[in-house]
């Protein structure tokens, strides 16, 4: 009894003095789960739900960081960080910036539990912006560059017989002084355009597997053949292991496979198999088992779902966008996933998904997730609650000329040689880390015009690398007669401007109406939006307005449509929402009414 006390006693110091050390940095909006985040149990969620394993052990909390000139080592840590919130951020407790002239470095220590003797230990980056090098010991044990996609490195002969590791982190980070994806982010924010976020901004973590190992899972369902075929990738290719694949509906095992390692893995679903839609989004949960000599040496959890997108020619010779061979209109916000106090980060799990169910409350069965890549869980959140997801290749580099309401005429981007491999290469890994989740329905290459470059050729590689999804070009950017989609965009209103008769013609942005509310607001005397009203009936009535154009629009050919936007976004405040989620600033009932009806719009 004494030593529980005792226990107790000093987990509860050892808490407080974490506390005591860490508190979010400035004077900025937050959400109400900026109050909520514990440097001892930071984002404490598996962060991998697609391969799941039941040991890990999360490297969250506070690090040692310091900022150096670009080559210089750090003679001494200036502080302390919370990881895995950025440094520009609030909840990092820093609030400081580096920029492309500079480097930032992390450190900490570490120990590998007791039980994991005798396997390899990976380390796991969910991700890091942009260029980023590690050392555990002062061994380096790997080097990544992308900011969107996570990586996993093989510390086992980096590591210590006993007693604590040392971890060192080293990162670089041009923003929008480099060709590489950046999204929204520069050095100098202003108007559409956020702050930078440099570093570590998704979860660290370590896991234990054998020595012959799972490294890789892709799962692509056929609704029309009731079939999944599954590729598991091993660490070994020793083609005489085993791997075997069994489905389940809850705890009822439905289908199962097996193959020799390497082999592709057919497995037959019932002829009643469930389909996934934003209205029924079931999911079947996976055993995926590696066999060697009959004995498992290692297992992972997933799931998947049966779901179909494709497009089809209605009886007025309209192309529609499917889902599961019935005409969907896919109607949602532009969802840029940026946070007031974690930017790139949300605080909580908790607030990772309520922008997705607050979307599904405005009667939305679609999200446009905007040249952001999000966290794993936030793909599975999308997943179980019923939401599909466009896809978009975060921008980088320049912008061409935009040509918007017809076939482009004039010269596109030129890049350089190692801006076209970075962009190939992490839209590769962007495409690769998302296969398996099902919510996911559209590819975006581009945004508008924004580094824009071979349009035709980055479009007919997507579709072939993935063909399991449609592939919308360059949404509201400069138009060629290839992939699946012709977006447009047009503020504040609806307009259909440009159609194709042989794709899907769709409205990729319009609204943006704005209203800015006090106490709510990212910069109080700095703030925009496509239209501004100034009170939520105001805005209400302009947006059911706006949606009952876009319904009538939707007989001459618009088949989808993305409304701006979900939140309000630093100086944007055209959201449904503040930046702080603390303010809907619509008339939630009136809204659902407009959108239920703009969705169902197609229904037979």
């Amino acid at each position: 009894m004494k030593k529980s006390i005792l226990i107790a006693v000093l987990t509860a110091s050892i808490a407080t003095s974490a506390f005591a050390q860490w508190k979010p940095a400035g004077d900025k909006i937050k959400t109400k789960w900026a109050e909520q985040v514990n440097p001892e149990n930071v984002l404490p969620e598996y962060p991998r739900p697609v391969m799941e394993r039941g040991e890990w052990k999360n490297l969250n909390g506070l690090w040692n960081y310091a900022i150096t000139e670009k080559g210089a080592a750090p003679s001494a840590y200036e502080g302390q960080i919370l990881v895995p919130f950025a440094i520009e951020s609030s909840l990092s407790g820093v609030g400081k910036k580096v920029g492309p002239d500079k480097e930032l470095w992390y450190q900490r220590t570490f120990t590998v539990p007791a039980s994991w003797k005798g396997k390899k230990v990976m380390l796991n980056f969910g991700a890091v912006d942009w260029k980023a090098d590690i050392w555990v010991n002062d061994i380096k044990v790997g080097q990544h560059t992308g900011g969107f996609t996570p990586f996993s490195l093989d510390i086992t002969a980096a590591l210590a017989t006993k007693g604590d590791n040392k971890l060192v982190v080293k990162v670089w980070d041009p923003t929008d002084r480099g060709p590489q994806p950046r999204g929204k982010q520069v050095n100098r924010p202003e108007g559409i355009w956020y702050t930078a976020v440099t570093g570590i901004w998704q979860t660290v973590w370590m896991e234990p597997v054998a020595e012959r190992h799972i490294t890789n899972v892709r799962t692509t369902s056929d609704i029309d053949r009731k079939k999944l075929t599954v590729d598991v990738t091993t660490s070994t290719s020793c083609p005489s292991e085993v791997v075997e694949v069994k489905v389940f509906d809850g705890k009822q095992l439905v289908a199962t496979g097996k193959g020799l390692n390497g082999q592709t893995i057919d497995i037959q679903m019932p002829a009643d198999a469930k389909l996934w839609s934003p209205a029924s989004p079931t999911l079947y949960s996976m055993q995926i088992a590696l066999l060697s000599n009959g004995k498992v040496t290692d297992k992972v959890d997933s799931y998947t779902a049966m779901r179909k997108y494709s497009t089809r020619r209605d009886k007025d010779g309209i192309v529609r966008l499917q889902l599961n061979n019935e005409d969907v209109f896919q109607f949602g916000p532009l969802d840029q996933g940026w946070w007031p106090d974690g930017l790139y980060t949300a605080p909580t799990d908790e607030a990772l998904v309520y922008d997705i169910q607050k979307t599904k409350d405005f009667g939305f069965n679609m999200i446009r997730k905007h040249v952001k890549v999000e966290p794993a869980r936030w793909y599975t959140h999308c997943d179980k609650l019923g939401i599909i997801v466009w896809q978009d290749m975060p921008n980088g580099d320049r912008e061409p000329e935009w040509q918007m309401y017809n076939y482009f005429t004039g010269n596109e981007l030129n890049r350089s040689e190692e801006s076209e491999q970075i962009y190939r290469k992490e839209w590769k890994e962007i495409m690769d880390y998302l296969y398996n989740y099902p919510c996911i329905g559209v590819w975006v290459p581009f945004n508008e015009r924004w580094g824009q470059f071979k349009t035709e050729d980055i479009a007919t590689w997507t579709k072939k690398y993935d063909p399991s999804r449609l592939v919308n070009p360059a949404s509201g950017g400069n138009h060629f007669p290839c992939g699946d989609i012709l977006d447009l965009h047009h503020y504040p209103n609806p307009s259909l401007d440009f159609y194709d008769a042989g794709r899907a013609t769709v409205l990729g942005e319009y609204g943006g109406i704005g209203l800015a509310l006090n106490e709510h607001l990212w910069e109080p005397n700095h703030n925009w939006g496509y239209v501004k009203f100034n009170s939520p009936k105001e805005v209400t009535k302009q947006y059911v307005e706006y949606g009952n154009e876009l319904y009538r629009l939707i007989s001459r050919g618009f088949s989808a449509a993305v409304y701006t936007q979900t939140t309000d976004v630093e100086m944007e405040v055209n959201g449904l929402m503040t930046y702080d989620r603390k303010v809907i600033k619509v008339n939630e009932a009136q809204v659902k009414a407009i959108n239920t009806k703009i969705c169902n719009s197609l229904n037979k």
